[in-house]
């Protein structure tokens, strides 16, 4: 057997550092996707089914935020969330004691983060962010209605999170030391 075809230990880093493969025939797999990113995809590929499937079928660039609202809707049939009606006697309490026939819905949770990889997605596939309709205020509002319908479903209120304040002066010292005699 010829040395020189085999590779030493020492060469074999260098092979693939410098992006050669050992024969012609062998193609490298590009680096599979983050759970984020393969989340992403399948994401816009089926928010784009869903365009495709409206009569007459609307093409990305035609779409707007009521297309999106629409999407929204749509999905919260295959939602897992009970959402308490009104009416429903369980209305308000964050565990129920007994199943009741009210909803299963998509968690507000859920939307807000699809919006945002689809918000992502619609700008790495050539949409302007000043254009992109996921960023649009109405998407916003129709999020922010879902999630207080949903909190007080459940009797939880949604308490936004206070931004921590820096009390302290730059000048003053946090804590007083104690100081040592001289």
């Amino acid at each position: 057997m010829d040395k020189s075809l085999v590779p030493m230990s020492s060469d074999r880093g260098k092979d693939t550092a410098e992006g050669s493969s050992r024969s012609a025939g062998e193609k490298q797999q590009p680096a599979p996707l983050s759970r984020y990113e393969s989340q992403k995809r399948r994401d816009w590929n089926t928010f784009g089914q869903y365009l495709k499937n409206q009569r007459p079928p609307v093409s990305i660039s035609q779409c707007n935020c009521s297309h999106i609202l629409d999407f929204l809707r749509y999905l919260d049939q295959f939602g897992k969330t009970k959402v308490h009606l009104q009416g429903c006697i369980f209305f308000g309490q964050p565990e129920p004691p007994a199943p009741c026939t009210c909803p299963l819905r998509q968690a507000w949770g859920s939307l807000d983060a699809l919006i945002g990889r689809l918000r992502a997605a619609y700008e790495e596939n050539g949409g302007s962010s000043a254009a992109n309709p996921f960023g649009n205020g109405a998407i916003r509002v129709y999020l922010r209605e879902v999630r207080g319908c949903q909190a007080k479903a459940r009797g939880i209120p949604y308490k936004k999170k206070k931004k921590k304040k820096n009390m302290i002066k730059a000048n003053e010292d946090p804590k007083p030391r104690m100081q040592l005699p001289p």
